[in-house]
């Protein structure tokens, strides 16, 4: 396959030519995310796995430490009555294979990320969500070059073009130049995209250099950088550059003459080109105000509330040293790996018949985690300044949110606030069907005692607690709170009441969200939303679309 400019063909050519750059340098490129559901398009493309001429170890994302990193062989340690350890899935180079990597925990991205950087191996997760906000972690996605998406691609599409010679490019691959104005080059371009980290444009100099020498040549040209930067910058971008007017750069055919001429220095390239072809290849969302705004914050909420740590019952935690009260229950194995390691030194001095002797400092308990259920606490300002404008759009925005509570199984309540008093419009529940009605049929007009509303969602949280579940708060409101808790028109007091019942609410409630919809959003709602310890969200001439994206953006929704 010949290399070319990546923005003249479709994404399956695209995909096609990243994956022989990264046949060239696996370990240095880092790898790759394919974002794709399984089937034939997947397979098509993950068949060429078989050529990165290394070895392949398939790991799923709940393998645990003892399987990826190695440990003790009990059987062993205490068959031979010396220490003996069981090597690792990855204490060995090779291609590592993450299957459902978008359901990839924290802690095992941390821990797959730490082994990334050893420098032993390709790591290639295949990314198989349904929605935006299902994505791998960036902890990882960003020590890899390349992100593959797949959607959209026909089966009739995914053919192989002809194979490229790998293997004498592998071999030419050290001795290709460059020279520091390429990395000076690369570097800007990652900040007009508002890429911050120094490992894409280090990424994107291996790709420019892979690229190089699968076209023939032993030096950088203006092609090579350019197709370095479109495979390597869209994914990670966070914004999208603004044409500057002042600048002027060499016209398309003069950058074109320069390019077939032979090796442009790349203090001559032109600028605009390079980032107009990238910004061709941003993803959709990205333009999105409310997605701008959050992006780069990885989702946090699962759909459950509070982790609990137990003893009984749950999602299994590594042991920890424990003593035996009645309570905890020993996890026998992880004692048994304590105590091996000091066998022989013990055996010296105690009786030859005892075949393995513990000490209390081996003994180990069992951890469980444990996560409570959700209630998610919708408040709705109600009132005329709402009303008028807003309200429509604020509706549009619960039910989308509330069919993404329904699907995740938590309980929903819906607070309404207007006049001089707020209502609890509909109890905590899963029904769907009953929250969109009482959403439709809530009343607007009147004042704006946002304090009311803040203080029944307060009230609600604390009753939910002694329940057992864990609250979360969303706020929808244009900010201009008029009627303190005693029902006065004093925009004053209204503001100082909401200030403490704020402050209040943040002790009763794991999260929250405030969406301040007005046209022009000022400080005293983000100072509100400061005290409720809440994430704040200026969201002027936002429609219900951009509103719930803006909640499912911050894990709550």
């Amino acid at each position: 396959m010949a290399a070319t400019d990546s923005t003249e063909h479709g994404s399956w050519q695209r995909a096609c030519l990243a994956l022989h750059l990264l046949c060239i340098d696996p370990i240095g490129l880092g790898g790759v995310t394919v974002r794709a559901r399984v089937g034939p398009v997947r397979d098509a493309f993950t068949s060429l796995l078989d050529r990165l001429a290394v070895r392949r170890i398939n790991i799923h994302p709940q393998t645990g430490d003892d399987v990826l990193f190695g440990g003790i062989d009990v059987a062993r340690t205490l068959a031979a009555g010396k220490l003996a350890h069981n090597p690792g899935l990855l204490s060995q180079g090779g291609v590592v294979i993450v299957p459902m990597a978008e359901r990839c925990s924290a802690d095992f991205a941390a821990r797959l990320a730490l082994s990334q950087d050893s420098g032993m191996h390709c790591l290639i997760l295949l990314d198989e969500g349904a929605e935006p906000e299902e994505a791998v972690s960036t902890i990882l996605s960003e020590r890899l070059a390349f992100h593959i998406d797949l959607g959209g691609i026909t089966v009739s599409e995914a053919v192989w073009p002809d194979e490229p010679d790998l293997r004498a490019a592998r071999d030419r691959y050290r001795g290709v130049v460059s020279v520091p104005g390429d990395k000076r080059r690369l570097v800007e371009l990652a900040a007009c995209f508002g890429i911050h980290s120094l490992r894409a444009p280090m990424l994107a100099l291996r790709v420019a250099r892979a690229h190089a020498v699968l076209s023939g040549r032993a030096s950088l040209e203006y092609a090579d950088i350019r197709i370095a930067a479109e495979l390597v910058y869209p994914h990670r971008a966070t914004i999208a550059p603004q044409p500057d007017d002042k600048e002027q750069s060499a016209p398309p055919e003069e950058a074109k003459a320069q390019e077939e001429n032979g090796y442009v220095d790349s203090a001559e390239i032109p600028d605009d080109l390079i980032v107009a072809s990238v910004k061709a290849l941003l993803p959709d969302h990205l333009l999105d105000s409310s997605q701008g705004q959050m992006r780069g914050a990885a989702p946090s909420g699962t759909g459950a509330g509070l982790r609990k740590t137990g003893n009984r019952r749950g999602r299994p935690l590594p042991a920890r040293p424990g003593r035996i009260d009645g309570r905890n229950r020993i996890d026998l194995l992880a004692t048994l790996k304590a105590a091996a390691p000091w066998q022989v030194l013990r055996g010296k001095t105690t009786a030859q018949h005892r075949k393995v002797v513990f000490y209390p400092s081996d003994l180990r308990q069992k951890r469980f985690e444990e996560h409570s259920d959700r209630v998610l606490i919708f408040v709705v300002d109600a009132s005329g300044s709402a009303a008028v404008t807003r309200l429509a759009e604020a509706k549009g925005a619960v039910e989308l949110l509330l069919a993404q509570s329904y699907a995740r199984r938590d309980q929903v309540a819906l607070i309404g606030f207007r006049g001089t008093s707020a209502e609890l419009l509909l109890s905590p529940t899963r029904s769907l069907v009953q929250a969109k009605r009482c959403l439709a049929a809530m009343p607007g007009g009147g004042g704006t005692p946002l304090a009311n509303g803040l203080q029944a969602s307060a009230e609600l949280a604390m009753q939910e607690r002694r329940k057992g579940l864990t609250s979360m708060v969303v706020l929808l409101t244009d900010g201009r709170t008029n009627v303190a808790l005693n029902g006065a028109a004093d925009r004053a007091a209204a503001y100082d009441d909401t200030k403490k019942t704020a402050a209040w609410l943040r002790s009763q409630i794991a999260d929250g969200v405030v969406l301040d919809a007005a046209n022009r959003p000022g400080a005293q709602l983000q100072s509100i939303a400061q005290a409720m310890g809440a994430k704040y969200i200026p969201l002027p001439r936002a429609d219900a679309q951009q509103m719930s994206a803006a909640v499912r953006a911050t894990g709550l929704g």
